[in-house]
């Protein structure tokens, strides 16, 4: 009798319609954001394979590999941390003036936190600001990776700083934070190269995500006001949630027409 309903209630559960989380994307500032390029899915270019035994056919790769998107970087950089004569530790930029990027531009995104702000004495903290904002009015939160599944050629002398968040309630600009562990090395950043992944969570794991553009709207734009910035208040912005969910608007995600 069991092995009979639980057939019964797995066959109206492959019937019933499928359901698919939403989540939109928009850049927090317009200011020269045509070198921000629009997340696009983790995918990669391979020769036909032979057999259908083949890694390329596999189910579970190609569903984990979909639900990651890829931020790529918006510039080039040669990076080099030195210590000056009374031994603190400085950043440089490589390629001086030669370089893509002019300072003023690279100070507007680039910053080395202070030194109390490090989780290590010796393991220099690096910030790089993005303006790349993620929003939903489904229950899912943002989860932000490093691209592990791109080879890199260089690899880079530290690691990314991982989180995550309700993207519901936190529409908040994402920073890509690393931690420098050997000195020794250069970081390289090429622009369009993966920079980090961000992927969605849900109560319904098997429930795929849409990602879209989304539109500024003016009530999206009043509630990513109030929650900026509020780590200059507060120590623990995660106590904030429920006076955001309570604030929140009843619609944040409108797709962007084109």
């Amino acid at each position: 009798m069991f092995v009979k309903l639980y057939r019964r209630l797995q066959n109206e559960a492959d019937a019933s319609p499928r359901r698919v989380y939403k989540a939109g994307w928009l850049l927090k500032d317009e200011t020269s954001s045509l070198i921000w390029d629009a997340p696009r899915p983790v995918s990669f270019q391979h020769p036909r394979p032979e057999t259908t035994k083949s890694a390329l056919s596999c189910p579970a790769a190609i569903e984990f590999d979909r639900r990651h998107f890829v931020i790529p970087c918006p510039v080039d950089l040669h990076l080099r941390m030195v210590r000056n004569p009374q031994g603190q530790i400085q950043l440089t930029n490589v390629d001086g003036h030669q370089s893509s990027t002019r300072p003023a531009g690279l100070k507007q995104i680039l910053a080395l936190s202070p030194p109390n702000e490090w989780r290590h004495p010796e393991r220099p903290m690096l910030q790089l600001a993005t303006p790349y904002v993620f929003v939903t009015d489904d229950p899912l939160y943002v989860n932000q990776f490093p691209p592990f599944l791109h080879y890199e050629t260089q690899s880079r002398p530290g690691v990314m700083l991982c989180g995550r968040f309700p993207a519901d309630i936190w529409p908040r600009a994402h920073m890509w934070a690393f931690e420098w562990h050997d000195l020794d090395r250069d970081l390289v950043l090429k622009r369009g190269e993966p920079l980090f992944y961000v992927r969605f969570e849900g109560g319904d794991p098997a429930a795929p995500v849409r990602l879209v553009e989304a539109e500024k709207t003016d009530e999206l734009h009043s509630f990513m006001r109030s929650i900026t910035d509020v780590t200059n208040y507060v120590n623990q912005s995660f106590q904030l949630f429920r006076t955001a969910r309570e604030r929140r608007p009843k619609t944040l995600l409108v797709e962007k027409k084109r």
